[in-house]
């Protein structure tokens, strides 16, 4: 449930980064400076809920020698 919660927070915030994004490159020069501040936060937690995400699916109950 983790990892998949984790999935989801990602693309919740992905989907936000997209949001403000256009809303920063369409937007009037009196709003930009809060749609950015915005998509700035949004890509940090899409990249963040993402690395949790994809760390969760590394194989942990199996050890990796050099040797192999």
């Amino acid at each position: 449930m983790k990892g998949t919660l984790n999935g989801l927070l990602m693309v919740v915030a992905l989907v936000l980064f997209a949001l403000s994004f256009y809303k920063y490159v369409t937007g009037d020069a009196s709003s930009n400076t809060m749609w950015l501040i915005g998509w700035i936060v949004f890509l940090i937690a899409a990249i963040a809920f993402g690395g949790m995400f994809l760390s969760g699916r590394v194989n942990k109950g199996e050890d990796i020698h050099i040797t192999e």
